[in-house]
């Protein structure tokens, strides 16, 4: 029962999943989506408070403003990397006249951090900030204006970096997963104490094995084949990950594994303790039949003043916002921005 109920969860952690360079040649595009013909797209990179180099793709309208631009750094979703949902979100609000970043957060796609394929609830909402950092620096770019998009498990993340990043002005959180109460807790809270001690018991006991192998287990992921059997939300995130739609060859959950104790931080440190002290707007979206909806409605909960959010999308699972142009409330989206970020 124990080991059916490890792989079970491991399995959840797996399938949530600056130097400017010249612009991207359309022969050199290696996004899931299609290039806009209205934005320059730019790869850059940055450090983080830890040291760590981000890696992330740079979204210029090409009708520039007179002006100084509000900008928006996106992220997500956990186990993605910046040339899926995260890039074509950035690529689309760069078309609508921002300033726009996406990027793979540490120890993920081209972003450097070793071992490889770790997650952390302090490292994640701190690659918000650097984003931040390198957008403020820029110089079309206004300080004052800068938000933040958060897909998936980076939602989470971003509600955390809201919560402790004040030039942080603007927060949309999509799709969102809470990563540390799905880790802590399992799915709908069902995971009680002792069931999370013996999971902290056995993510411990490969700790020791991979010290004495110099290695990293690897957590349980995506199957490379459906059966049918399989609940339907993973089905969804195979059809995402492992098919033309969104797969790619950097993505943890399209072609690799998290390590298996990546686990162990995300039980220990809640990340939402404080989010009722963000004073800046916040939007959350969910789709209506998304597996997922309860962790945006239970964070919508905990929000305070009149600026914040809670919009639900009539008919739309917990993927659809990753890609679908007739789902993602794009349009709400920049609205949002807009009044925010003036």
């Amino acid at each position: 029962m124990l080991k059916k109920f490890l792989v079970s969860l491991t399995a959840i952690i797996l399938i949530l999943g600056g130097i400017t360079m010249s612009n991207a040649k359309q022969n050199d595009w290696d996004k899931t989506f299609k290039k806009s013909d209205k934005v320059d797209a730019q790869k850059v990179s940055f450090k983080n408070r830890y040291g760590i180099t981000l890696v992330g793709n740079l979204y210029i309208p090409k009708e520039k403003a007179e002006k100084k631009m509000a900008a928006i750094a996106v992220c997500g979703p956990f186990g993605a990397v910046k040339e899926q949902a995260s890039g074509l979100y950035a690529q689309t609000m760069a078309e609508k006249g921002f300033v726009t970043l996406a990027f793979d957060p540490s120890y993920t796609g081209e972003s450097s951090g070793e071992p490889r394929n770790v997650s952390s609830p302090d490292i994640n909402t701190e690659d918000f900030s650097a984003a931040v950092d390198y957008l403020s620096s820029r110089e079309d770019v206004n300080p004052e204006k800068i938000g933040i998009i958060g897909i998936c498990g980076f939602g989470g993340f971003g509600l955390n970096a809201a919560a402790m990043d004040t030039r942080i002005k603007a927060t949309v959180a999509s799709t969102m997963y809470d990563m540390t109460r799905v880790s802590a807790r399992g799915y709908f809270d069902s995971m009680d104490e002792k069931a999370r001690y013996e999971l902290k018991q056995s993510l411990n006991r490969q700790r020791t094995e991979d010290f004495k192998n110099g290695t990293y287990a690897p957590a349980a992921g995506l199957p490379e084949k459906l059966t049918g059997e399989e609940p339907q939300f993973v089905q969804d995130y195979y059809n995402y990950y492992k098919t033309e739609r969104g797969f790619h060859k950097r993505s943890i959950n399209s072609n690799g594994n998290w390590n298996m104790t990546a686990t162990l931080s995300l039980i220990n440190m809640p990340i939402l303790q404080y989010s009722d002290e963000i004073q800046s707007a916040v939007l959350v979206m969910h789709g209506e039949k998304a597996h997922s909806r309860y962790f945006s409605e239970d964070a919508f909960k905990k929000l305070k003043g009149e600026n914040k959010e809670l919009y639900i999308v009539e008919g739309a699972n917990h993927v659809d916002l990753y890609d679908n142009f007739e789902k993602i409330p794009f349009d709400k989206i920049e609205t949002f921005f807009r009044t925010y970020l003036k």
